[in-house]
């Protein structure tokens, strides 16, 4: 039986290639041209190349969003662009327009087409419609219940994805006007500047928000997996180094878990709380077990507090002198417990004995977010770049 595929978000090369390294068997990408993440950096067609190429070699995948809402002037080149992207080794588009899905389908049969949320499929008739359109694979809409999910996927026998992770859009799957109308930025063709998530004095000079909570599915994975769902996909293109290897690799530890039954109660309640620290907003299932509804949502303002738990990302590992050289992110001392994780999902929880700066100078504080510091750790643990490390706990006064 195959494995449901995990597919995380990338917004540059750096990004795309962490990912996989935490273990998303796919990510997806937003070329410079059509994609509705206009404000993330992007891929040019050589960096498309080289991270269709990295991933390759894994035996991964990645997908190339095209999925804005197409005006006559956005035609122009499109072809040509497709055309390029294929030639770079792209596995899969996902899209949402009906002419994009029948030109690449019709000039580049060996190429995957998934239909966008953006689409807003919501019913097994509309999926039944694009496979004969040919469709290889439906990104549902995000307002979907279990059992709706469950009956597409028994009456249509498509490959079917859907979102468990990540910010949630307050209109229906991103179908929304309130960034151009308030903005004059087009959230349908990669302008969105959130609207939803400002705060609006009312008459009775109280605060006002329409923002969602954030989408945490991690309970009910299992759910997914033996309703026949093939891809769970993890939002957040423009999120961080770090939030991409905590997220993708708790959910891979998660998923693998459940495969080799030996998810515990207890494990699952560690993974939930490693996800918990990594994003600031207030988390739900939101339709998923029922209709949302005023707990799925702000509406009176609400507070994202940061936590400081990221403390660097890992360059290298001296295992002769065993000196860990990091590139810091937040304050950190001697006595702190700290946590380093690897890509490949070893885990090493110690107290801080000694800490050197750039010119290995030993010290007792690193409190300059991106310089350069050195933390002793003995260890035979391989200690790849890109690990990082966490805080588990401040010392005591």
């Amino acid at each position: 039986m195959d494995r449901v595929e995990l597919l995380s978000p990338a917004g540059d090369l750096e990004r795309l290639k962490v990912t996989l390294l935490y273990g998303a068997d796919a990510v997806y990408i937003g070329g410079q041209k059509y994609s509705l993440r206009a404000n993330a950096t992007n891929f040019s067609i050589e960096e498309i190349k080289e991270g269709c190429d990295f991933a390759h070699k894994l035996n991964k995948k990645v997908y190339l969003t095209l999925n804005i809402v197409f005006h006559n002037e956005d035609m122009d080149g499109v072809e040509e662009y497709i055309k390029d992207v294929v030639e770079a080794g792209i596995d899969a588009f996902i899209v949402s327009d009906p002419f994009i899905i029948s030109h690449i389908k019709t000039n580049y049969p060996n190429v995957e087409v998934h239909l966008s949320t953006q689409n807003s499929t919501s019913n097994y008739s509309a999926v039944e419609y694009f496979k004969e359109e040919g469709i290889n694979r439906v990104v549902l809409a995000r307002e979907l219940s279990k059992e709706e999910i469950k009956e597409i996927i028994d009456k249509t026998k498509v490959d079917i994805e859907v979102f468990i992770h990540g910010a949630m859009c307050t209109c229906f799957s991103g179908r929304c006007a309130l960034s151009n109308y308030v903005t004059n930025r087009d959230a349908n063709r990669g302008g969105c500047s959130q609207v939803c998530r400002f705060a609006f004095e009312t008459s009775e000079e109280k605060k006002f928000t329409m923002a969602t909570k954030d989408l945490n599915m991690a309970t009910f994975i299992k759910d997914l997996i033996e309703i026949g769902v093939k891809s769970l996909k993890v939002e957040g293109r423009m999120r961080s180094l770090y939030y991409l290897a905590t997220v993708i690799g708790t959910y891979r530890e998660l998923i693998d878990s459940i495969y080799n039954n030996d998810l515990t109660e207890e494990k699952l309640k560690l993974l939930e709380y490693r996800l918990s620290r990594v994003a600031n907003r207030e988390v739900s299932t939101h339709y998923f077990m029922k209709e949302a509804d005023e707990t799925d949502q702000y509406y009176t303002g609400r507070q994202e507090i940061s936590n400081q738990d990221y403390l660097g990302q890992v360059i290298s590992y001296d295992k002769n002198q065993k000196l860990v050289k990091i590139f810091e992110r937040n304050y950190f001392e001697l006595g702190d417990t700290l946590e380093l994780f690897t890509p490949s999902g070893e885990v090493i929880t110690f107290e801080l004995e000694k800490l050197f700066d750039e010119e290995l100078n030993e010290i007792d504080v690193a409190r300059h977010p991106d310089n350069i510091y050195y933390l002793y750790l003995d260890t035979e643990i391989e200690i790849p770049e890109y690990s990082m490390i966490r805080l588990i706990k401040k010392r005591a006064e």
